[in-house]
């Protein structure tokens, strides 16, 4: 028997739920249906929110027949043999399942096609199409997003599956829908799949207490590798440097849920304390190294705690970029002055050339003469007057301010004094 998610596929648009943006009257795929004009597009969502249901109605509903491959194991010699089958039917739509899987050549393999119209391209992804797709073939083929299924959505499906004739014939908990509902995260296929099994485990029954068997542990898991990991890791980060701890909490507790490594957050935590904290703090890094070896010390489930205070702390601390602006300062002068020479009392002397050269000669010692070392050259010539690093944070670098305005002050003012 095929599984619960095929036999209650949607048959016609209007049974499609969670996608109104697109479906609902006047949006882009009702108006290919109604005007039986299907242009090349791209669906991009997550896991299922209906991609390939849509396709098949696209194609059903315009009366053209559909080829279907999954680029995880199609190629270019799929794709000859598809135009083939093309040319002798006049046209063809090809559905694509995760086309991002297809290389650049393998994409380029399609553009002829699409332009000739010979094939009108349906394309399904769960990674960005900006990244995943080429330029030349998203021009062609405009990409359309979906959502993940709401809980009203996902709990509507459940309840038309217990109903539909081809569903399961169970009676269902109405705290178990929730339960199932909440615990798919937006896709409908693991949704149903739980709704089946719940069933089964229950013996026509589907309480919470099967529901929550049959959903398994993880029920935050996501793609450690895909767009929804690095738009979670983008919101802690972008939490923490926004000053809003309870976010900053949320994210960090999704992701270490989701599976994300400790380790990977606690490297992602201590790049926040040097580049948002900075010297606003400068025990914030400390802090996010003793958390760190915390955690390699108690590991999970109590190391955890330990970089929950991390992000806290961080969240709540003083904030600075100064320190990462200085350095792409500095890093773009000494792209742009590679060889300026270094002026000679700063030069080591070792040798009895090198002093009779004038290296090292006129340094002024900081400790034994003050006034002599602010009025000694530091920069090359061709730099002088540079300014790299400006004290524009809180907390530390609000109380070092004055210092360094006087500092530069006493600077400028070396060379006139003749000292």
């Amino acid at each position: 028997m095929a599984p619960l998610a095929e036999r209650v596929r949607p048959k016609t648009l209007d049974e499609v739920v969670g996608q109104e943006h697109l479906t609902g009257p006047g949006k882009p795929l009702r108006r290919m249906l109604e005007t039986r004009r299907l242009s090349s597009f791209i669906l991009w969502g997550p896991p299922g929110s209906g991609k390939t249901t849509l396709a098949r109605l696209l194609a059903q509903g315009v009366g053209q027949e559909m080829a279907a491959i999954s680029a995880v194991n199609a190629g270019v010699k799929d794709i000859k043999e598809i135009v083939t089958t093309a040319r002798e039917k006049g046209s063809l739509v090809l559905f694509l399942d995760e086309i991002h899987r297809f290389n650049k050549s393998q994409q380029d393999a399609l553009l002829p096609h699409l332009e000739s119209g010979l094939l009108t391209l349906i394309g399904a992804t769960t990674e960005n199409p900006s990244f995943e797709v080429i330029p030349a073939l998203r021009s062609r083929a405009r990409v359309y997003v979906l959502n993940p299924l709401d809980q009203d959505a996902t709990r509507q499906l459940l309840e038309r599956a217990l109903t539909h004739p081809e569903g399961v014939q169970a009676q269902a908990d109405p705290e178990a829908l929730d339960l199932i509902a909440q615990g798919s995260m937006g896709d409908a296929r693991r949704a149903l799949s739980a709704l089946e099994l719940s069933a089964s485990l229950g013996q026509g029954r589907v309480t919470p207490a099967v529901a929550r068997e049959a959903l398994g542990s993880g029920t935050l898991s996501f793609d450690k590798g895909g767009e929804y990991f690095y738009d979670l890791i983008s919101a802690l980060h972008k939490s923490v440097r926004g000053n809003h701890v309870d976010a900053a909490l949320y994210y960090f507790a999704r992701m270490l849920e989701g599976g994300a490594d400790p380790l990977y957050l606690a490297r992602r935590l201590a790049r926040m304390a040097v580049e948002d904290v900075g010297l606003a703090d400068p025990n914030a890094l400390r802090l996010a190294m003793a958390a760190k070896d915390a955690y390699d010390f108690l590991g999970s489930p109590e190391g955890e705690l330990a970089l929950a205070e991390l992000v806290i702390y961080l969240a709540l601390a003083p904030k600075s970029n100064s320190s990462y602006t200085a350095w792409k300062n500095a890093q773009n002068a000494a792209r742009q002055y590679p060889d300026a020479p270094v002026p000679l009392p700063l030069r080591n002397a070792p040798t009895g050339l090198m002093q009779r050269l004038g290296y090292g000669q006129g340094y002024a010692y900081y400790h034994d003469d003050p006034q002599g070392s602010f009025a000694q050259q530091y920069l090359p010539e061709k730099l002088e007057g540079l300014t790299l690093y400006q004290a524009t944070g809180e907390g530390w670098e609000d109380k070092v301010r004055e210092r360094l305005k006087a500092l530069r002050a006493r600077f400028a003012r070396g060379p006139q004094t003749g000292r």
